[in-house]
């Protein structure tokens, strides 16, 4: 009966395999877990299409399901062959400005809605912005101990786009009503942004 040979019978470098074997065991399974989440964002994004009524919310999510597209194929193949993909990171630029708007205003409790027809674009945008933020968390921890250095460095360059991403969901919310930004009474503020100072910095 032929038994597999198994890879961690011996200690080898990883200058002394090729580069589609050059990754651990870990980083596999870490990888498969940032293009599913990957996955389930892009199809996600299908399905919020259908029902966003507001042109510029879908403005974004086409924008952004498209830029995930090539990011998905991207980390794709630097996952299968180990080596630099033909097509690379590139960079997400939004189209919202950075201005937020502080403070709250009150309003009605929230509350689960009972059934998708009561689903609305401040739904949907939460959607779209809870998995961009498990998209970025999952790919930094990936990142943070990957083998493969192509893979590592894909992941690593796929992080800031998927923060820029994030944040142009959150200042769409802001800007609508969706999201509040709460703030501290500037005594409070003071004191908390005051609680540190510099270290000092010793010469060895």
């Amino acid at each position: 009966m032929h038994q597999q040979q198994n890879p961690n019978s011996q200690m080898k470098n990883s200058n002394q395999m090729p580069a589609q074997q050059s990754h651990s065991a870990h980083e596999i399974y870490d990888v498969k877990e940032v293009l599913g989440g990957l996955i389930g964002a892009m199809e996600h994004y299908k399905i919020y299409e259908q029902g966003i009524q507001d042109q510029n919310l879908k403005t974004i999510l086409n924008q952004q399901h498209q830029y995930m597209t090539q990011m998905y194929n991207t980390l794709v193949d630097a996952y299968q062959t180990g080596q630099r993909p033909p097509q690379p990171t590139t960079t997400y630029n939004m189209e919202l400005s950075n201005d937020v708007t502080y403070g709250l205003t009150p309003g009605q409790p929230k509350q689960p809605k009972d059934n998708p027809q009561q689903l609305n674009d401040e739904c949907y945008s939460g959607f779209m912005l809870g998995h961009l933020k498990q998209c970025a968390s999952g790919a930094t921890m990936a990142a943070l101990e990957a083998t493969n250095p192509v893979v590592r460095r894909v992941l690593q360059d796929s992080v800031p786009n998927l923060c820029e991403m994030a944040y142009e969901v959150f200042l769409y919310q802001n800007d609508n009503g969706y999201y509040q930004v709460a703030q501290f009474d500037q005594q409070t503020q003071d004191q908390l942004l005051n609680g540190f100072t510099h270290a000092s910095q010793q010469q060895h």
